[in-house]
C-alpha cells in the first residue's frame, strides 16, 4: 500500500529486471565521483548517472529519432523503449 514512496530508481530497476536489460558498462569519474551506467536491450540504450547515492539517479535515453529524453517517470522510459522496439523488423 505504500507504493507512493517507491523511488524512480527502484521502479526503473524492477522494470529493467522484468524486461531483461543488461548492464553494458559502468564507469566512475575519479574527480567528480559520478558513476554512469549504460544499459541495453536489443537496439534500445539508456544511461543512469548518480553521484554517491543510486537512489538519486538521473536517467537519460533516446527516442526513436535519436533525440535525448530525460526520464522523469517510468512511463517516459517505457514509451521511448516501446517506440524503439516497435521499429524493429
Amino acid at each position: 500500500m505504500d507504493n507512493t514512496s517507491i523511488s524512480l530508481h527502484a521502479k526503473v530497476h524492477r522494470w529493467m529486471d522484468a524486461i531483461g536489460f543488461r548492464l553494458n558498462t559502468s564507469q566512475t569519474n575519479g574527480k567528480s565521483k559520478v558513476t554512469t551506467r549504460h544499459y541495453f536491450f536489443e537496439t534500445f540504450n539508456f544511461f543512469e548517472r548518480f553521484k554517491s547515492d543510486p537512489e538519486k539517479s538521473k536517467f537519460l535515453c533516446f527516442d526513436m529519432y535519436g533525440e535525448k529524453v530525460n526520464v522523469k517517470t517510468l512511463l517516459d522510459l517505457q514509451t521511448a523503449f516501446f517506440e524503439n522496439i516497435s521499429q524493429l523488423k
